[in-house]
């Protein structure tokens, strides 16, 4: 009987493997010159990023972050500081509020200040410390009125900041208000247990893991959390009742403080604005300097050119070292 492979295509290919192996080595090296080229890349365009800045930032140290432009303008006319966006210390904004306020009062020329308000608040530290420190610059500088403009939104910490000024003015349509005082977060205990995950969480103080969305919540931990947003409203509520004194009519309402916002023609109402108007009627007819001139700081170059090119270098980052042939 013959012992021959009856399946003489199926035999084994010492060539094949062999070309087998050969491709796998030349993919391999590929990959690696390919990874190897995208860390090249990404160092490049580092060092390039950094050269920009360095550079922008010498250029920009020669130059008064207090735009010395403003200081030396001879002709009356009211200074406007923006407070947009959400209020936290990664926007700056109510740093940036603080700084235009106190470049305004260098100048002589300065008529009246606008704060253009265009916000939906944000923490309530950093409003109360921009609500402080406008009431003492203006206790320094009684002669030279501070009013707010609500344009769409003027609210939680906004208004916080907003009831310092000495009026505060809104379009009938704008929103406005929302005195109260939020925290949120999510509970997936049931769906550990479905998973049959277990939570391993390993602390010191029975209260240290309280918020933990992994973990059940005590009925004293929510009392706990209860009691400092109650606090926190609680200071929120007196800086309101502080800046807007008897114009305020909340005696007997105190919806005005359960958080809801109103209309511009509903906050006219309950005393949350004085009057409807605009950065143009209020520096016209309230100021009576109708030239406008913008003192909200800006961003040098440099800070600028960091936020663009911070994503593409996370980007590049994230590229050059995934595990990934192509």
């Amino acid at each position: 009987m013959s012992q021959n492979n009856p399946y003489p295509s199926q035999q084994p290919n010492n060539l094949d493997t062999w070309e087998r192996s050969v491709l796998e080595k030349l993919l391999m090296q590929v990959y690696r010159d390919q990874r190897r080229e995208r860390i090249w890349r990404w160092i490049r365009t580092l060092l390039t990023i950094t050269l920009i800045v360095l550079f922008i930032a010498m250029i920009s140290g020669k130059k008064s972050s207090n735009n010395s432009f403003y200081v030396q303008r001879s002709d009356s006319h009211t200074a406007v500081i923006s407070l947009a966006g959400i209020i936290d210390s990664n926007n700056d904004n109510a740093a940036k509020l603080i700084e235009g306020l106190k470049n305004a009062y260098k100048n002589p020329n300065v008529k009246g200040i606008i704060i253009r308000a265009n916000s939906p608040g944000g923490s309530p530290v950093i409003s109360d410390t921009a609500f402080s420190e406008i009431r003492r610059l203006k206790s320094q500088h009684k002669d030279i009125p501070v009013y707010v403009v609500a344009e769409d939104l003027c609210a939680s910490g906004c208004y916080y900041i907003a009831v310092s000024a000495d009026k505060i003015y809104a379009n009938p349509s704008s929103i406005v208000g929302s005195i109260g005082v939020i925290s949120g977060g999510f509970g997936a205990t049931e769906l550990m247990e479905k998973l049959g995950i277990e939570r391993r969480l390993k602390t010191a103080g029975e209260n240290k893991g309280m918020g933990d969305p992994f973990m059940p919540e005590t009925p004293e931990q929510n009392a706990i959390w209860q009691k400092m947003l109650d606090d926190i409203h609680a200071q929120f509520i007196a800086a309101v009742k502080t800046g807007r004194g008897d114009k305020l009519k909340w005696q007997g309402n105190n919806e005005v403080f359960s958080g809801r916002v109103y209309t511009g023609t509903e906050a006219k109402t309950v005393g949350l604005i004085d009057d409807f108007g605009n950065i143009y009627s209020v520096s016209r007819d309230e100021i009576g300097a109708e030239e406008l001139v913008d003192y909200t700081p800006k961003d040098d170059f440099s800070t600028i050119l960091g936020r663009r090119f911070g994503t593409q270098i996370r980007s590049e980052i994230k590229e050059a070292f995934t595990n990934r042939p192509w």
